[in-house]
């Protein structure tokens, strides 16, 4: 009875810490609570059975002196070593014991941050998703989509020379660069405009033509690279959806993680994992069952290291993220006419610049890596504190 309700009350916490969680804005101070909370409990563990212990080995201490002393009687002392048998017996299984519930404690603190990271990479697909089609990117560099250019190459052909002059084909007259030669062309070879005229037509549309002759290419460049990073980050989803697979596989729980998340499905986890828990508490203290405890906590130990494995790809994957959004911030602000045409560079544009910048601060809060070096890796990996 007392093995059952120590189960409900670790799940209890667990899943109640996950509502509780749900309330702080940063994905990483939930992590960063998880750890810490993860360090105090393998704490408070040790500490249990290290009292545990010490009874027990002092009583190993008293019972072999009694041994030693020549006035004990046989039939005494046969007592003495049934007696510390049984007290080895106990170390063994306090042993077992502590190295399971260290190891529970990892598997449900290991559960709840696949839960979180989930929530981020999931908002992470959105912001890409966001960034990539933002009001269409690539007509931000295009000035065949400015009213003004166009309104010029419609004034060229109708008033350029029908003998001299010549009209683009479709496709390059919707290529950017054979677009602006061809009209900026028509337009002081055409007899049939004045100089002033050609110079008023030139003034209007100069800071369009310089914006995207300049930034065509940047924009460009983010507009893939930015789509690259969405497909690398379906791959981490991917990569931990088939890790909840894998975590979830000893308990016998096999709803998939998106399915789970969508019908809040974290009860039947509960449940499962909470027979499990019975089943290998009734082994470690059968010691005929012995074999078949260690391979039980073999099988949460294996997850909880292909999590960490998770997390070295998903730190890898927000560093490359991080890295191509401050290129994106030095791309975006590189163009030297801003302030000179800030009346005919898009909004889009600057739109796009605050959207950067703000995913630059997510990167560096929201998105950043995990933080499992050094005391948290050993917490996580070996299940000992730093002052071990």
């Amino acid at each position: 009875m007392a093995v059952l309700v120590k189960h409900i009350v670790l799940l209890v916490i667990m899943f109640a810490s996950v509502h509780l969680y749900a309330n702080i804005n940063d994905p990483n101070e939930e992590i960063t609570i998880l750890l810490e909370e993860l360090g105090s409990q393998l704490e408070e563990i040790q500490g249990v059975y290290e009292v545990k212990n010490i009874i027990l080995q002092e009583r190993l201490i008293s019972l072999s002196k009694s041994l030693q002393n020549e006035n004990t009687t046989t039939d005494y002392k046969v007592a003495i070593l049934i007696e510390k048998d049984h007290i080895q017996s106990e170390l063994k299984t306090n042993a077992l014991s502590e190295s399971s519930d260290i190891s529970k404690i990892r598997y449900l603190k290991g559960l709840q941050i696949i839960k979180i990271l989930y929530e981020k990479t999931l908002t992470l697909d959105h912001h890409f998703s966001s960034v990539a089609t933002f009001n269409e990117m690539n007509n931000l560099s295009n000035p065949n989509r400015y009213p003004e250019f166009v309104k010029m190459k419609d004034d060229m052909t109708s008033k350029q020379d029908k003998r001299e002059g010549f009209n683009l084909t479709n496709i390059l007259g919707n290529n950017i660069y054979t677009s602006v030669v061809h009209t900026v062309v028509s337009l002081f070879s055409n007899s049939n405009v004045s100089k002033t005229e050609k110079e008023a037509s030139l003034k209007e549309v100069e800071c369009i033509l310089d914006f995207t002759l300049r930034m065509h290419n940047d924009l460009n460049t983010i507009f893939f690279e930015t789509s690259f990073l969405q497909k690398s980050n379906d791959n981490v989803i991917k990569e931990l959806e088939q890790l909840f697979v894998d975590y979830t596989k000893p308990i016998k729980y096999k709803t998939p993680l998106k399915e789970c998340r969508n019908s809040d499905d974290w009860d039947e986890v509960r449940e499962n994992l909470k027979k499990y828990l019975n089943e290998l508490d009734k082994a470690i203290k059968d010691e005929s069952q012995r074999y078949r405890a260690h391979k039980m906590q073999i099988n949460l130990e294996f997850p909880i290291d292909r999590l960490l494995q998770f997390i070295t790809i998903y730190n890898g994957h927000i560093d490359q993220g991080g890295k191509f959004y401050e290129k994106f911030g030095i791309m975006l602000n590189s163009y030297e006419n801003e302030q000179q045409c800030a009346t005919k560079i898009p909004a889009e544009y600057k739109k796009l610049k605050e959207s950067i910048a703000i995913s630059i601060e997510k990167f560096n809060t929201a998105y950043k890596p995990v933080e499992i070096n050094g005391s948290k890796m050993k917490q996580i990996l070996y299940g000992i504190n730093e002052f071990d």
